[in-house]
């Protein structure tokens, strides 16, 4: 047991010690606790704790002497509201014909000065009440078999444990703490405020909505204040939002404690500040931060001082403009403001707290010896009062009802114990059980009769809410969103209902908010920015700051390939295998397809090329074929000359199947065309240096090779040649022909179009049959090149050959080396520079002779030898 607890009991242990042991006409109290307590007996009598005085002066006790009684001051005219309330409520349901017929509830209101020792030991005096006397003569249970309160969490958890070890339910008004609802720590303990769990986790919703990810915290130094900022501490940051600093405002703070709170939330710069308090340790820092001229900050309240006059003034406004925060429900309570307009400080009962209240409020003093409810010395004013002055005439939070939020509690909290007694008595008379034990007297209760009972309370109020404890004693987690609003200087601060949050409702829809009709700090209407760092725009990624928190970051520009297409992303999605980041990076795109088509320039130069060397080609053929019977055209074998030109044109035409996007007929058709029509060329190339060589040797005497070589054999030739490479294509085109890829490798930000080449081992017996023809045109020519005649064309061919090998030895380097379309490039290239290197070699000549130098074109020319 902790310390002041313990003290607490040893005070009051011999005061219960003679109760017990008190004869039977010794069945009453040996001496009260309190002399401050507002009563009214009742057949049931319900106790009521409220910290009148917000401010009690701790006793230093030496254990020698009975302690005196309690020093008390600043009287709370908003805690007196609720007390006052109380008796309200009490009286309405005496006065309610169907409910608790025939019995009549009072009530003993205390006043706990919000001190711990000092509500213990209020708890106690509820504990040491007189006894009722049985039939038997024994003294019996206590009269008070339920206690409404403490307002404060710390108060309420010392409170419950000591009215653990009496089984004495305790319902509290405004104890939020989450650590409440541990019922292995507090099993008696209920309470009609909603749990801080659930406005721990909204306040985290609300900041993750607005889009702060940098916010302090604050918070008293009690249970309240650090199990609040631990648990939104907590679901902030699962949310991904940070917390700046934490600060505790100490019970009495010194002055240089609440400079150093102040400066910490100056000098941060988080903007948003989360405030975990109740109003009177609130107060002293906000009384600095205006002192200061803080401003540029927008707090978010917690339910315990969000709607608190003493902090929402016009002289703290322009510091705390635009406060937000999460608000327990209100209702309008009818009658209650003519209730307590109503009061009257003598009046019968005899109530301490209303002399002190009507003194505070008119700022008089009553000529009476009555006492007050403290022993503090009273105020003495200059003038007297009379007791007859009109509440009505004066404005103050007493008698302000238009937020009644903490009120609306206390009338859960008093109606829920009414019903509660009410199952009992109709269990009593209908001897109808619907708990565990038999019905139980309700004129002579014991308190744990009434904790079973509250647990199953389940009702509607006159306000329509559905009242009911959950296993842990809590009710449903309902709240109302507030935002501090005034519209000119002089006005009061009005508290705006900007949205609500129902935990009972799905996820999805518990958090409504009306955005707009939100006024923010300066009166703004745009949302305040909080963050360390400023988003990442898309197309950029978070790289947090290394010993910093992970809302402190820098931004980065994503790699080439990825994106990223949200803010704050903290890494970059690579793109699919056919698509690439935009030039922001934000967006993936289909990759450039690229290609060598005919559409562009270098395309259309190439086809031109190659269409202008097929057109030269059959330019000639038609020069030769008009020309046919000359004996230039006779002498150099015009069957082999026509079919070479039939070559030439198709190579050339060849070339242009290169060009265009790769298909799968496309890509088998430039492979075999450029075999077969190469192939066809060589070999009508190689019977002409053979039809040479075999002409000069048929002039020497008794040689008859020539007649080897005539058209026939010379056909055959060619078509042999021409049909091996054709065998070796149709090999080609079987076992594995080529087809079109998509080349993603070469290039990260385009796809190259290209034809695969099937099977390499193939390709090379095409390329290299081409080699072996070529190379053996060219020695064969070579070898011819000087024999005795006027119009040698071994001369002729040898140098085709030359350029026709020269092109193809550095196509291979060039092709290898060569990326992407431009490896086509290099092939047509080179295909049309054989070509125009046979074509002009070879006819270039002879159509010079036969257009500009006719007379050569004889046969007395070409038999002359030079």
């Amino acid at each position: 047991m902790k310390m002041p607890v313990l003290q607490t009991v040893l005070l009051v242990f011999p005061f219960l010690y003679r109760i017990q042991s008190a004869s039977d006409e010794d069945c009453k109290l040996w001496r009260d606790l309190d002399s401050a307590v507002v009563h009214k007996e009742g057949h049931i009598v319900l106790a009521g704790m409220f910290p009148i005085h917000s401010k009690g002066l701790e006793q230093e006790l030496n254990f020698t002497s009975r302690p005196d009684q309690r020093t008390c001051r600043g009287f709370n005219m908003r805690v007196f509201r609720w007390s006052q309330s109380m008796v309200f409520f009490i009286e309405e349901i005496n006065r309610n014909p169907a409910l608790l017929p025939n019995i009549t509830l009072g009530y003993r209101l205390y006043d706990t000065c919000g001190l711990t020792t000092l509500s213990q030991r209020t708890a106690l005096s509820v504990v040491s009440q007189p006894r009722k006397k049985s039939s038997s003569g024994v003294c019996s249970s206590p009269s008070i078999p339920i206690i409404i309160g403490d307002s404060g969490s710390t108060l309420s958890m010392a409170n419950s444990r000591l009215l653990n070890l009496f089984r004495i339910p305790l319902v509290s008004y405004f104890a939020s703490c989450a650590c409440l609802s541990d019922k292995h720590q507090f099993p008696y303990f209920f309470r009609t405020i909603p749990s801080d769990v659930n406005q721990a986790n909204a306040l985290a919703r609300l900041v993750k909505h607005f889009g702060w990810t940098w916010v302090g915290t604050v918070g008293a130094d009690d249970a309240y204040g650090r199990t609040g900022i631990d648990m939104f501490t907590a679901e902030v940051t699962r949310l991904g939002v940070c917390v700046a600093y934490r600060v505790i405002i100490p019970k009495l703070p010194t002055q240089q404690q609440l400079q150093e709170i102040v400066r910490t939330i100056r000098d941060s710069t988080a903007r948003v500040l989360v405030v975990f308090a109740i109003e009177e340790d609130i107060k002293p820092v906000v009384d600095e931060i205006v002192r200061q001229n803080v401003t540029g900050k927008q707090w978010v309240a917690s339910e315990a001082w969000v709607t608190s006059t003493l902090i929402s003034t016009t002289e703290n406004y322009p510091s705390l403009s635009g406060t937000i925060g999460f608000a327990i429900r209100r209702a309008e309570i009818r009658g209650l403001k003519s209730f307590l307009e109503s009061i009257q400080p003598l009046a019968k009962p005899y109530n301490p707290f209303a002399r002190e209240f009507w003194e505070t409020q008119f700022q008089c003093s009553l000529n009476t010896s009555l006492p007050f409810a403290s022993t503090t010395e009273p105020v003495q004013y200059s003038r007297t009062c009379s007791g007859k002055e009109m509440i009505q005439d004066t404005q103050s939070i007493y008698n302000d009802v238009s937020e009644l939020r903490v009120t609306y509690n206390v009338h859960k909290a008093v109606y829920t114990v009414a019903y509660a007694l009410h199952y009992l008595l109709l269990c009593q008379r209908e001897n109808v059980s619907a708990f565990t034990q038999p019905c139980p007297d309700i004129l002579n209760l014991q308190p744990w009769q009434v904790v079973e009972v509250l647990r199953k309370v389940n009702y509607t109020n006159i306000f329509g809410d559905l009242i009911y404890f959950d296993k842990n004693g809590d009710p449903i987690g309902s709240y109302d969103i507030v935002n501090w609003q005034r519209g000119r200087e002089e006005d009061p601060v009005q508290y705006v209902t900007v949205g609500r949050l129902d935990s009972s409702s799905p996820t999805a829809q518990q958090l409504v908010l009306n955005q707009d009709q939100i006024i923010w700090h300066g009166g703004s209407k745009k949302v305040p920015v909080s963050v360390c760092s400023a988003s990442c725009p898309q197309g950029f990624r978070k790289v947090t700051r290394e010993g910093q928190p992970v809302c402190c970051y820098d931004c980065v520009l994503c790699a080439e390939g990825s994106i990223s297409n949200t803010t704050d992303q903290s890494e970059c999605i690579p793109c699919p295998e056919d698509f690439w980041s935009n030039q922001h990076r934000n967006h993936c795109i289909p990759k450039q397809i690229e290609f060598l088509s005919y559409s562009e320039a270098f395309g259309m130069a190439l086809a031109a090329t190659a269409i202008l060397g097929a057109v030269s080609a059959m330019t000639v053929a038609v020069i030769f074929f008009r020309h046919r019977y000359t004996p230039l055209v006779r002498a150099n074998n015009s069957e082999l000359s026509f079919l070479l030109l039939l070559s030439l044109t198709l190579c050339f035409m060849c070339a242009l199947t290169f060009l265009g996007q790769p298909s799968r007929w496309a890509c088998p058709l430039r492979r075999t065309a450029f075999g077969l029509t190469f192939a066809l060329c060589l070999s009508c190339l190689l019977s002409k240096t053979l039809v040479v060589l075999m002409a000069f040797k048929a002039t020497l005497p008794g040689n008859n090779t020539a007649r080897w070589f005539r058209p026939p054999q010379q056909r055959l030739g060619v078509f042999l040649c021409s049909v091996l490479q054709g065998g070796v294509c149709a090999a080609w085109l079987t076992i594995a022909p080529p087809y079109p890829v998509r080349n993603t490798w070469l290039y990260r930000d385009r796809i190259i179009l290209e034809c695969h080449l099937g099977s390499v081992a193939l390709f090379c017996c095409v390329l290299g049959y081409i080699g072996c023809l070529a190379a053996f045109c060219f020695i064969l020519a070579f070898l011819a090149r000087k024999l005795p005649d006027n119009f040698n064309e071994a001369k002729f061919i040898t140098f085709s050959m030359l350029i026709f090998c020269a092109v193809w030895i550095t196509f291979i380097p060039a092709y290898v080396s060569s990326p992407g379309k431009f490896t086509v490039a290099v092939e047509i290239f080179a295909i049309l520079a054989s070509s125009y290197g046979v074509l002009l070699c070879i006819f270039a000549p002879k159509c010079y002779i036969i257009i500009f130098m006719p007379e050569r074109n004889s046969k007395k020319y070409l038999m002359s030898q030079r």
